[in-house]
């Protein structure tokens, strides 16, 4: 505990302090005193030039060019499933947002303690990463917070009562399922089920049923226009899908139906709720009692998609509830956790 009250004390003391949810699709960033601060895409491009590799956009700028660069141009995700894939373009990642954020790399990098979330799933070697990450990025002290407990925190959750809640954060490449309890995670499950998923299922319907290839950025649009959890009566909405055809190869214009992206987006849908009824099984009646009056909450991106929280409900007989800021609930949660004293017991040291 001396530790915690120290790391509160420090972090007190310095103009810079941020906590940063470095997600699969999107970085969220929290500065004390600020709130969120910036809230963008997880992707670099990389130019190639005389063979050395440089970062040439990060964030907004480099998603534009997903799918649509040279050849000499990368853009990619340093992140995959909720960890690090590539160290060195994620520590460039991180201390371009860091710079950002300050307003410039000469405005005392160095000064800045950063908490980062990590997925409860997350191995000892992948925490290790996102920690060297960050301080190669310009942090001076780096502490990790659990996504659960951040998503519990910004959702609003009294995390730090003698009373179970039950969260349930869908990111981009992990879902998260908690039951919580004195700012204490009673049980959790981490499954590498989430957005990207849902884009890739989506993809791959299309093009099994409809012979066309469609990108990423085409696939994401979709799934937020009309994907949906549960089956509409009938088609519902239909909208137009561009991509190319795989039997003559040329560019091409098709229709899908509400009805069908629920079925694609079937399976990892039916993943999610699973890990829900696996994570009640495994509740202690105390909690599960509790659970019973609170209901469970949903964050992250995945909460949004359509009939999400109907389709839990239905699993599971229990009130859900979608968060007001399902987007950045960790990220606030997070801040809270350094902000104030009585959730510093979270924080895992470095």
């Amino acid at each position: 505990m001396k530790f915690f009250h120290n790391f509160g004390q420090s972090l007190g003391t310095s103009a810079h302090d941020m906590a940063i949810d470095l997600g699969t699709v999107n970085t969220v960033v929290y500065a004390r005193g600020q709130g969120i601060v910036l809230n963008e895409p997880s992707v670099v491009a990389l130019e190639t030039q005389n063979g050395v590799r440089r970062v040439k956009v990060v964030g907004n700028d480099a998603k534009l060019m997903m799918g649509k660069t040279p050849s000499n141009i990368e853009a990619i995700r340093p992140l995959r499933d909720g960890v690090i894939a590539d160290i060195d373009v994620a520590e460039q990642m991180i201390k371009h947002f860091i710079d950002k954020v300050l307003g410039g790399a000469s405005r005392l990098r160095r000064r800045s303690n950063v908490v980062i979330c990590v997925p409860s799933g997350s191995t000892m070697v992948e925490r290790r990463a996102i920690r060297d990450a960050a301080a190669n990025a310009g942090a001076v002290s780096v502490q990790l917070v659990e996504e659960a407990l951040a998503a519990a925190i910004g959702a609003g959750l009294q995390v730090a009562e003698p009373r179970g809640a039950m969260v349930v954060d869908i990111g981009g490449g992990t879902t998260e399922v908690a039951v919580l309890s004195l700012s204490g995670i009673a049980y959790s499950t981490s499954v590498r089920v989430g957005g990207d998923k849902m884009d890739d299922m989506i993809s791959s319907y299309i093009r099994r049923k409809h012979n066309l290839m469609i990108g990423e950025m085409t696939a994401e649009r979709v799934k937020l226009a009309i994907g949906c959890a549960v089956p509409p009566e009938g088609e519902g909405m239909v909208i137009s899908v561009k991509g190319r055809d795989l039997v003559n190869g040329r560019p091409a214009e098709i229709r899908v139906s509400e009805a069908e992206i629920a079925e694609a987006l079937a399976e990892p849908v039916g993943q999610i709720v699973s890990a829900v009824r696996a994570a009640l099984e495994q509740t202690p009646p105390e909690l599960s009692a509790d659970i019973i009056d609170e209901g469970i909450m949903l964050t992250g991106g995945g909460a949004l998609l359509g009939r999400m929280d109907e389709a839990i409900a239905q699993a599971t007989g229990l009130d859900v509830r979608v968060a007001d800021n399902a987007l950045i609930c960790v990220a606030i949660g997070a801040g809270q956790a350094f902000e104030e004293p009585a959730y510093h017991g979270v924080l895992i040291a470095g």
